[in-house]
């Protein structure tokens, strides 16, 4: 298949989830024999910090202006099999237009924000969608599944929404090498969000507080000047892909924090959730609905509720047991979470898609 998207970035990972998702989906995709075109908008964050400029497994155009790219939008459309369209896509309006109006066999969109683009819908329409256009899409793609699926084809209208959730490639995401500069008892990675922001001072800052004898660190960038870490509690602003493994590797437990909107909505796992599982990392988690159709709660996952609970876990369970509770992870997310299963399910997907359009 010709696959044609159009995605935030698959360049950069600087403070978003997005690239290294589309990098696990379309690398896999690759790998499975389809050619796939990716559209990305030249913003200016994004562009000093490109850590993955020429992706060698799928053809890259990154345009300064949509009127300049449309018409090679509609070219690369021409002979596409499945187009996509990526939730927070700069020139959506455009795009979605064009997609609708080409002669791909399956319009696709990919909402890899769902809880935050279902809120903005019940006010009235996301920046990047709106009710009416998302009701002509073949299949709505959503990083989140459980209740939110059937409100988006019952409220909103849309013809199909299933969930294809995020992934990681066990060939880069995988033990590695402990690493000095990244030793600690508790670690985190996640660009500052002030929603996530007291829970990181909950399950996180406070046991430091609490611990002076332990380490701590917190990886991720945009967090603000006047945040005032504990003495024990490292700060990196910005950790490249390759260096994740090696950052999991070393600690001998790391964090998972979720959004609020995706608390709210449940069963939206991170994409650092399971790049994190697939490294062996034991995790300690927050709780949300859903979590434990991915992880069995106290065997493959550690979840807490409050500062005690972290405390108890740091200070309480050996070692031998948080690396069994990371091999689990590990396991259970080779077996499910992977780059090729989802790009599988992927196939899955547009190939009953494409072939109902037919037998209509």
């Amino acid at each position: 298949m010709k696959i044609v998207i159009c995605g935030l970035s698959i360049t950069s990972s600087w403070g978003n989830g997005h690239a290294t998702t589309y990098r696990a989906l379309v690398r896999a995709l690759n790998a499975r024999g389809h050619e796939i075109v990716f559209f990305e908008r030249d913003l200016e964050w994004y562009a000093s910090n490109r850590d993955m400029p020429e992706p060698p497994f799928c053809r890259v155009h990154i345009y300064e202006s949509w009127p300049e790219v449309q018409p090679l939008l509609r070219h690369e459309l021409a002979d596409a099999d499945v187009a996509m369209v990526g939730s927070y896509f700069p020139d959506s309006v455009g795009a979605i237009a064009t997609v609708l109006d080409s002669n791909a066999a399956v319009k696709t969109f990919y909402d890899i924000d769902t809880p935050i683009t279902v809120s903005k819908l019940r006010a009235g329409g996301a920046e990047y969608l709106t009710r009416e256009r998302l009701r002509d899409f073949d299949i709505y793609f959503s990083f989140t599944g459980g209740p939110m699926l059937r409100e988006l084809e019952d409220d909103f209208g849309a013809k199909r929404a299933v969930p294809l959730y995020c992934s990681f490639d066990p060939d880069r995401y995988r033990m590695s090498e402990p690493e000095e500069r990244f030793r600690c008892d508790l670690s985190y990675m996640g660009t500052y969000a002030a929603d996530r922001q007291p829970k990181l001072e909950e399950l996180l800052c406070q046991p430091a507080s609490h611990l002076p004898e332990k380490t701590f660190i917190v990886a991720g960038p945009q967090y603000p000047a006047d945040i005032c870490w504990p003495k024990n509690v490292k700060r990196i602003i910005h950790l490249e892909p390759k260096l994740h493994p090696p950052f999991y590797s070393s600690s001998r437990f790391t964090l998972n924090l979720t959004r609020k909107d995706m608390i709210d909505a449940g069963y939206s796992p991170s994409v650092r959730l399971f790049e994190a599982a697939g490294c062996g990392a034991a995790i300690i988690s927050d709780e949300w609905q859903g979590i434990e159709t991915f992880f069995t709660p106290g065997e493959e996952i550690l979840l807490a509720g409050s500062t005690a609970a972290v405390d108890r876990y740091l200070t309480q369970l050996s070692a031998p047991e948080a690396e069994m509770i990371g091999l689990r992870a590990q396991e259970r997310v080779i077996a499910e979470h992977s780059a090729e299963k989802r790009a599988i399910q992927f196939e899955d997907f547009v190939g009953a898609r494409s072939l109902s359009r037919q037998c209509a």
